[in-house]
């Protein structure tokens, strides 16, 4: 009996060195996820994807059947060298009415000269003015009509272009990529599947910047800032800590309860606000591990 009092003192300076935390919050680890879904609808010809494997962004992982597209594309391209060749080379078309005008001038400078001399009558001048005037008149009415003509054609091509545009994405899009670089986390299809727009195919997760999502309290608050470096601990192993370097990102600026899993250094404050703290892992961090953080 005479021992209870040196326990009970034992106890509460335990206790009290338990509340001096080396922490100063902590939280979970998550990270960017992306549900990659098919853009197109077709048979899964290729997809040779497993879960675990890691993924560049942009990277073919696989494509979807495309045999239909290729073929309409190529009869919009027949379609476009038949409309192309109905276009006037309007040089040559007008080269004729041009070489008459030239002919015409030299008679009308001939024949100027003639009247001037006496040699030749008025009327024969008047002839090969009026000629001239209907020839360019001529040559500006068929000008017109060709270049109309080549209009017409030049707006049926772009049409067909546009279409062929059209298609050129649809293919582009039935091509399976990763919006991010990251690894898979789960997979949804297989090759030879019927793959419809909108059909999740597999999930994708960058865990190599993994993000601490930490809850502080107000008085905290005051002394962070975004760009701040923090140190960052992971479990490691039974009772071991890895430490990490952090950067904060972002910091709420709404307060919220504290959450039921998560410990902050004042355990009587019930409003805190969320940071998240950017990681570089090392492969040892899991998504929806817990880790602390200290301010310094």
């Amino acid at each position: 009996m005479k021992y209870y009092p040196a326990i009970a003192l034992f106890l509460l300076l335990a206790a009290c060195g338990n509340s001096d935390r080396e922490y100063d919050a902590s939280g979970v680890f998550e990270t960017d996820e992306v549900i990659v879904s098919a853009r197109g609808t077709g048979e899964l010809i290729q997809f040779n994807l497993e879960e675990g494997q890691n993924v560049i962004a942009g990277e073919q992982l696989g494509y979807i059947d495309t045999v239909q597209l290729h073929l309409q594309k190529l009869q919009l391209q027949a379609n476009i060298q038949a409309i192309e060749s109905r276009h006037y080379n309007i040089a040559k078309q007008i080269a004729s009415i041009q070489q008459q005008i030239a002919t015409q001038k030299k008679e009308q400078s001939r024949y100027r000269k003639l009247v001037e001399a006496n040699a030749a009558n008025q009327k024969q001048l008047d002839d090969i003015d009026a000629q001239i005037t209907l020839l360019e008149k001529e040559l500006e009415a068929q000008t017109e009509t060709l270049e109309n003509n080549n209009k017409s054609i030049a707006g049926e091509s772009s049409g067909i272009k546009a279409q062929i545009a059209l298609i050129n994405d649809q293919i582009e899009k039935n091509i399976v990529t990763s919006p991010i670089s990251g690894t898979v986390l789960s997979k949804y299809a297989e090759q030879g599947e019927l793959a419809a727009q909108g059909r999740a195919l597999f999930k994708v997760a960058d865990i190599e910047d993994m993000k601490l999502r930490a809850y502080i309290t107000a008085d905290q608050l005051t002394g962070l800032t975004i760009g701040q470096s923090v140190k960052v601990y992971a479990d490691e192993g039974i009772s071991g800590r890895k430490e990490y370097p952090g950067t904060i990102i972002w910091i709420s600026d709404k307060a919220e309860f504290t959450p039921k899993t998560i410990q902050t250094r004042d355990e009587r404050a019930n409003l805190v606000y969320a940071v998240k703290i950017a990681v570089k892992n090392d492969g040892y961090i899991k998504k929806g591990m817990y880790g602390e953080l200290k301010i310094e």
